[in-house]
């Protein structure tokens, strides 16, 4: 398995673990009664997370099966990474300051949570158009 698989490995590892801790709070927005849309907030934080974090080891292990272009393949494991990790920030931040992060207008909160969905969003386009190419170039 090539250094680019390793960190997308790690990485996936780490968010895995971040969302499934999210059940935390979600769980006690449950157990306090908190307002629908902060329930459904950490709900999301709590499936969609772990979600990226098994697409990310998935593509970890395709990796080595991939045609041998460092570039490709960082490219790919580096805006798996990028994306992730902006969606941890954006889904963990918009239950905590109430803002969904669908539109850059409102407070510095709204407009952090929007960032986060926008570059979780953006390098995710970015991950998928690699993968194609990529898996293109294996045939």
């Amino acid at each position: 398995m090539n250094t680019s698989a390793h960190h997308l490995m790690f990485h996936g590892s780490v968010v895995l673990l971040y969302g499934l801790l999210c059940g935390a709070p979600y769980a006690r927005a449950i157990n306090r009664d908190a307002p629908a849309h902060v329930v459904h907030s950490w709900r999301v934080a709590h499936a969609s997370l772990p979600m990226g974090a098994a697409l990310m080891l998935v593509v970890a292990a395709l990796l080595p099966v991939l045609p041998d272009i460092a570039a490709l393949q960082w490219t790919i494991a580096l805006a798996l990474i990028a994306s992730s990790y902006a969606f941890v920030v954006a889904l963990t931040l918009a239950p905590i300051v109430g803002h969904r992060g669908l539109s850059s207008q409102g407070p510095v909160a709204a407009k952090l949570v929007f960032a986060g969905n926008f570059i979780g969003a953006s390098t995710s386009i970015v991950a998928a158009l690699a993968l194609v190419l990529a898996s293109y170039l294996a045939l």
